[in-house]
């Protein structure tokens, strides 16, 4: 018989209430995120220690403001030059994958809980204030989801999308690209 650890791992449902292992996990994972939302501003160098050792993978030029909540941790990967802001949330029951370059505004919500079916969240990716991502989503490299929306399913590529359900409004224009881009 399987454990509910070993279920999430392959992708099946599992009850994290009921398995002592994955509530020890958690716990640990509150105790690591009490300690890191406790830490003064200025103490980056202790930031950026504490997530390197407690996400599964962690790039350069990573901020996560305080505070931030997540189940365990280990699920969480993250590439370069990632900036999220206050109250960011990752129920990380299955992978959570943020590529490069990706942007999250305050009070976002990444769910993967109770259906473990991974995120993916490509490069270049800005994510407004109050999204809510559900679980099996997949959200294109070089795309916008607007403040408040709700992604229920995968979002592609190079667009602008919103609402609830979010839904793509655009594609992203070279003009738009221009006008953005980095000196």
């Amino acid at each position: 018989m399987k454990t509910e650890k070993e279920k999430a791992a392959e992708g099946l449902l599992y009850n994290a209430n009921h398995d002592s292992e994955l509530q020890d996990e958690m716990k640990r994972a509150k105790c690591v995120l009490f300690k890191y939302n406790q830490l003064p501003p200025d103490q980056e160098e202790e930031k950026d220690r504490i997530l390197t050792s407690f996400l599964g993978k962690k790039g350069k030029n990573t901020v996560i403001l305080s505070p931030f909540q997540c189940d365990y941790g280990y699920n969480i990967e993250i590439g370069d030059n990632f900036f999220a802001n206050v109250n960011l949330v990752i129920l990380d029951g299955a992978k959570v994958r943020i590529g490069n370059n990706a942007f999250i505004a305050p009070n976002v919500g990444i769910y993967t809980a109770g259906h473990p079916f991974d995120v993916t969240i490509g490069d270049n990716v800005w994510i407004g204030a109050q999204a809510c991502i559900l679980p099996g989503v997949t959200i294109g490299d070089n795309t916008v989801i607007a403040g408040g929306s709700v992604v229920t399913k995968d979002i592609p590529a190079n667009v602008i999308a919103a609402g609830n359900p979010c839904r793509v409004i655009r594609e992203i224009t070279e003009a738009d690209r221009n006008k953005y881009r980095q000196p």
